[in-house]
């Protein structure tokens, strides 16, 4: 077919008809039972297509706007006989159908569409139900502004940027993290919404304020991001409480394994008539160890196995030697325990095995937690002429320009 402006301009606006249509199908197509892999692949799809849309919209625009005057010229080259021009093309395009049927169907493109989305994720993120928040994790720990924490307590306090003193927020350092920070749940938030648009989101952001500094503009797009992934983050804490809790479970499990195969095989030995295993003398009654006999005296007292340590907040179990205690305090048991308390289990409450001592501590916790923010609501500034002024009010002033 012959490449006239005015048949480009045909065919593109055919090409947005196409496309819409195929969103029409691929939106009408959505089964309720579809898993949320198919869906993410089909929003992602579909997001292609809007792509694809505004690409064709935007050269139909330069088109019209025809800065070089080639649409007018080529208008005016018709001549004076409209009718005989008309029919010619006509003609031309009915003979370029009638060699290419399959240009008459609207889905006759839509195999380009049917392919796998590249979506990429890491295997921590689980296509798109978790954070993978590490590498900035580490970056956090490593920094003047952070502080030495674990990972679980990290994903509660990543968004709580106004914990941050306001000097340290100023240098270089803590401006690369924001940067990265925001940069990852950016990307993450449009590979799992694709259909949304993360600059229209900002745009409302910004209309309810006009004075942001760099700073505080990031860490109000990090707030935003993180109140539309509030629902993600709290499954990424979840999933790093049952990582932690399969650990120790495959760790009993395991265990136990071993000793049904010594009673298996101890059961054996003792219905075997032509072999009697003899009977291993322990009265100190120590650990078996790996070759079926106790273990030295001096390992039992080196890992403290003869010491027995109670915790109230798991039921009064027994824990015996330091090792086994100070492990249970990330399993499942202890930290359910804590949950029924109405207490988040923290670093703080290590070595925490009463309930009274948890209780008072948390409230010591809370009352710290008020104070501070009690001690910050009565900050006080000073301008340049030596007028004293509340925190708020110096901020409401600065941003006005008015000190």
């Amino acid at each position: 077919m012959a490449s006239t402006l005015v048949e480009v301009t045909r065919s593109a606006h055919e090409e947005v008809e196409r496309l819409e249509l195929l969103i029409v199908q691929c939106l009408e197509d959505d089964d309720p039972l579809t898993n949320r892999k198919d869906r993410l692949i089909r929003n992602h799809r579909v997001r292609q297509m809007i792509d694809s849309i505004t690409s064709t919209t935007n050269r139909l625009i330069d088109t019209y706007e025809d800065k070089d005057n080639a649409r007018k010229e080529e208008i005016a080259s018709l001549g004076t006989d409209v009718f005989s021009a008309f029919y010619g093309r006509l003609k031309e395009i009915r003979e370029y159908h009638r060699k290419h049927p399959a240009s008459h169907d609207a889905n006759a493109g839509y195999d380009e569409y049917k392919a796998l989305p590249v979506i990429k994720f890491t295997g921590e993120e689980g296509f798109g139900r978790y954070l993978d928040l590490h590498a900035l994790y580490n970056q956090y720990i490593n920094s003047k502004f952070g502080k030495p924490i674990d990972y679980s307590a990290y994903l509660d306090e990543f968004s709580q940027t106004q914990n941050i003193p306001l000097k340290l927020k100023s240098t270089r350092q803590y401006r690369k993290y924001m940067e990265n920070l925001l940069e990852y749940l950016m990307d993450f938030y449009r590979r799992i919404e694709p259909l949304q648009d993360v600059d229209r989101i900002f745009s409302k952001l910004l209309a309810q304020e006009n004075n942001y500094t760099d700073i505080a503009l990031m860490e109000a797009k990090i707030n935003k991001l993180c109140h539309l992934l509030s629902k993600t983050i709290e499954e990424t804490k979840q999933n790093l409480v049952k990582k932690q809790a399969l650990i120790c479970k495959e760790m009993e499990r395991d265990r136990m394994e071993e000793e049904e195969e010594e009673e298996t095989t101890q059961f054996d030995n003792e219905n075997d008539g032509e072999e009697q295993q003899p009977v291993v003398y322990n009265p100190l009654k120590l650990p078996m160890g790996w070759d079926g006999k106790p273990i030295p005296f001096w390992l039992y007292k080196l890992h403290g196995l003869d010491q027995e340590f109670k915790c109230e907040i798991c039921g009064d179990s027994s824990y015996w030697g330091r090792r086994a205690f100070e492990r249970h305090f990330q399993e499942s048991r202890h930290q359910r325990g804590m949950r029924q308390l109405g207490i988040p289990y923290t670093k703080d409450f290590n070595e925490i095995r009463s309930i009274e001592e948890a209780l008072a501590l948390w409230n010591i916790l809370q009352q710290q937690k008020a104070q501070n923010n009690w001690c910050q609501d009565l900050e006080e500034f000073e301008d340049r002429d030596g007028n004293i002024y509340h925190k708020k009010i110096y901020v409401d002033l600065q941003c006005q320009g008015l000190v």
